[in-house]
């Protein structure tokens, strides 16, 4: 009886080991990020897929810079675009394809994006005002 005891309470305590290990797992950032130090959600229009010159956009980071500076600098947004604190730089906006390459955005949601229509959740992660990398989760 006492042996049966003594596994359960071992079998418990390894599975909350378990639970405790794969829940810091999910909540972790990139592995070269510091901090979530903003985030925002756009919706990603006709506007935000081509440039300036009127070219059309073919990269994800292309569309996601595009849509910031349109609505940072451009004043031109669709409903269901945020404000975001970092992307109001255009030194920050520049960095935005190194920061989607340091980060994440599954290739499915990727192509999404690049279609347009779509709305876009995007993490900003690196150390005080510094980003390094961004995650992108993107909904149709």
């Amino acid at each position: 009886m006492a042996q049966a005891t003594q596994r359960r309470r071992f079998g418990m305590g390894f599975a909350a080991i378990a639970a405790g290990l794969a829940l810091s797992c999910l909540n972790s950032a990139p592995a070269q990020a510091q901090d979530l130090i903003g985030s925002y959600v756009a919706y990603i229009g006709q506007p935000d897929l081509f440039n300036s010159k009127g070219a059309r956009l073919s990269q994800p980071w292309q569309i996601l810079r595009q849509d910031r500076a349109n609505f940072h600098r451009y004043g031109i947004s669709q409903p269901g675009d945020e404000f975001d604190p970092f992307f109001g730089s255009i030194d920050n906006r520049a960095i935005m394809e190194r920061m989607v390459m340091n980060g994440s955005i599954d290739p499915q949601a990727a192509k999404r994006l690049v279609q347009g229509g779509a709305t876009v959740f995007v993490r900003i992660y690196g150390s005080g005002s510094t980003g390094t990398s961004l995650t992108v989760t993107v909904a149709k």
